[in-house]
């Protein structure tokens, strides 16, 4: 079967009323906005699956069960009175890049967007589990939401879980302040995980009850939705870790529908953000000829852990037509592919960010 065969992809080049209506519930970082170390809570992208439920934060509580010594049942409250961390982390969605693939995927078509850096403030999920006591036999925890929807003909909550080694990593919060400021409603008020490094579809938001598994979880988030698989039969490879991406801040000023850069001739200092769930960045990369060569940018000491790193680069203009690319490559040699990587999901296409310049022939002209 020839992949502008298969269910759930669209060849046409359209995108359809439904796809438009899941682009208008959620949406991506303005570019420009890459400019700010911390993304601010109205920029930062998001990506809502079913509706975000109205929670009474006086009645809400936090359970924690399962294959554990004993049950936790935690206020809100309760949990704010514990020790705070606070830590930036940049999550992105495993669907980012998606609806430049072709044969595109039919979901929420992100281009390049759907990313965002906050700091948040929480506790850390590894405490609540010694509390509980995790049980012999333990492999996986599952995080439930209180969001409810549809999805593979199946009315479910949204659910997905960690294996218990990377649910008891000392950076991974509970979350219940983004920026200092409590959860906006979009983002996971009042309680959402936050695991950093993989990709966004893990930090579960809503978060309503945590269980301990002694066996693997199966539910349809974990078994069906965020694999890599080329056709519907197969099983997959399960996402986790954010691969390596980087992207600028598109120099000069856009053209309203077409969004090309138009700018002056000269020395242009181009500016950026780099990740990678897998290492730390380890290089970054800027060409002006559409990846046929390419130039060192400098990247800036780490300002968190888990956080993007800074990049800039210079680059001369001259008059005419160009194509800006940026690549990263992180510490363990993952770099950003020139060409997208194909899957039925169109999840983890990490492809090289391309950017149209016109530069215009005197500075009078822009």
């Amino acid at each position: 079967m020839l992949r502008s065969e298969l269910p759930g992809v669209d060849a046409s080049g359209g995108i359809s009323p439904a796809e438009l209506q899941l682009a208008a519930r959620n949406h991506g970082l303005p570019l420009e906005a890459l400019a700010y170390d911390v993304t601010p809570a109205g920029l930062h992208y998001l990506l809502i699956h079913y509706d975000i439920p109205v929670v009474d934060p006086a009645a809400w509580r936090l359970r924690v069960g399962g294959r554990v010594g004993r049950e936790l049942s935690l206020s809100l409250d309760e949990l704010r009175a514990r020790p705070a961390v606070t830590q930036a982390v940049t999550l992105e969605c495993a669907g980012n890049g998606r609806a430049r693939l072709s044969p595109r995927p039919i979901s929420q078509p992100w281009l390049l967007e759907a990313v965002g850096t906050a700091e948040w403030t929480g506790v850390p999920l590894r405490g609540l589990l010694e509390e509980a006591g995790v049980g012999e036999g333990a492999v996986e925890v599952l995080f439930r939401g209180l969001d409810r929807g549809v999805e593979g003909d199946r009315a479910q909550q949204y659910e997905r879980s960690l294996p218990l080694a990377e649910a008891a990593r000392d950076e991974v919060l509970l979350a219940y302040a983004m920026n200092g400021e409590p959860l906006p409603p979009q983002h996971g008020f009042p309680l959402r995980l936050v695991v950093p490094g993989w990709y966004g579809m893990t930090s579960v938001k809503w978060l309503g009850e945590i269980s301990v598994l002694d066996r693997p979880f199966d539910g349809y988030q974990q078994a069906r939705g965020y694999r890599l698989r080329q056709t519907p039969e197969e099983e997959g490879e399960p996402l986790s870790r954010m691969h390596p991406r980087s992207l600028m801040v598109p120099p000069g000023i856009p053209e309203f529908a077409t969004r090309e850069r138009r700018l002056a001739p000269g020395r242009v200092t181009v500016r950026g953000r780099a990740w990678s769930g897998l290492a730390e960045i380890d290089r970054v990369e800027l060409s002006a000829d559409g990846g046929e060569s390419w130039s060192d940018a400098q990247v800036a000491p780490s300002r968190a852990p888990w956080a993007w790193r800074a990049w800039e680069g210079d680059w001369d203009a001259e008059p005419g037509a160009h194509e800006l690319c940026c690549r990263a490559t992180d510490a363990a040699g993952n770099a950003q592919p020139l060409e997208p990587p194909w899957n039925l999901g169109g999840y983890a296409n990490n492809e090289v960010q391309r950017v149209a310049v016109v530069v215009a022939d005197s500075e009078l002209d822009v």
